[in-house]
């Protein structure tokens, strides 16, 4: 397979509205759904794995950078974003989001690949055990539990790949106490900040490097940028539109088994399933 091949593309703009759907539902970037599809095309194209994965995480951030902005566009007109609580969050996850670009372009795809698996499987038992609908009457002014949150989200976020939601939302249901829906508008500008510093993290941190594919700035390929933030972006706005007609435990669920999922795969316990 190579990058211009019918299917390549297909795949890709395909899951560039799947994802922009997610985004819009869940207010996450869709890090989770479009790395691992993108790490999988890479290697179908000959392109060696620790490249692949690298490419894969930074390009998505890029992307998820976009999906962000559009998202929590949408959920601030609806009232559903913490925007004090998002910017604290969002300035130390910045920092450390570059921070965690800088190490995964260290770490070999295997490492990278399983700690991505355990962090969002981590992540999806969290969230079941919390509720969607409980939010303390007062949301706390102390800065310190945005302060820690924001160190957290950003550097998993740069290491592996994703704006943050899938860390970011269990932690404001968990550890913050928001309901699900300013959850997932907070965690939408969160992302916004994360996602533009690891994104030049894996720039510089990829500049002209060997073995990168046509099309690449760094660990960013802008022919992958393209085929997935543009369909994203014009289907978030009605992912947004179902999230507000869902209930908030149904919405919770979906999430939750979309992580599951993506978590299993990338540790690979779902390929070694089907090889047996």
């Amino acid at each position: 397979m190579t990058p211009t091949d019918p299917l390549y593309l297909g795949i890709l703009i395909l899951t560039g509205f799947f994802t922009g759907i997610v985004s819009g539902m869940l207010g996450i970037g869709g890090g989770f759904i479009m790395s691992p599809v993108q790490y999988w095309l890479l290697q179908e194209t000959g392109l060696q794995h620790d490249i692949a994965i690298r490419i894969a995480f930074g390009t998505t951030l890029f992307v998820v950078l976009l999906n962000a902005i559009n998202v929590a566009h949408i959920y601030h007109q609806k009232n559903a974003v913490l925007w004090k609580q998002a910017t604290i969050i969002g300035v130390f996850g910045s920092i450390f989001s570059f921070v965690g670009a800088a190490v995964a372009s260290y770490l070999p795809a295997s490492t990278l690949s399983k700690i991505f698996g355990i962090v969002v499987l981590i992540g999806a038992i969290r969230t079941y055990l919390t509720s969607a609908v409980t939010e303390k009457e007062y949301i706390s002014s102390n800065p310190l539990p945005y302060v820690f949150s924001g160190i957290f989200i950003g550097f998993f976020s740069g290491l592996l790949g994703l704006g943050g939601g899938v860390i970011g939302i269990p932690i404001m249901l968990i550890y913050l106490h928001l309901d699900m829906r300013k959850a997932v508008g907070t965690s939408a500008a969160v992302i916004i900040f994360t996602s533009f510093s690891g994104s030049i993290g894996y720039i510089i941190n990829g500049w002209e490097k060997a073995g990168l594919p046509p099309y690449s700035i760094g660990y960013i390929n802008l022919l992958n940028w393209i085929l997935l933030a543009f369909p994203a972006f014009l289907a978030a706005r009605n992912g947004a539109k179902i999230a507000h007609l869902i209930d908030p435990e149904h919405l919770k669920h979906l999430f939750i088994i979309l992580m599951i999922y993506i978590g299993l795969k990338m540790i690979g316990v779902i390929d070694r399933i089907f090889t047996y």
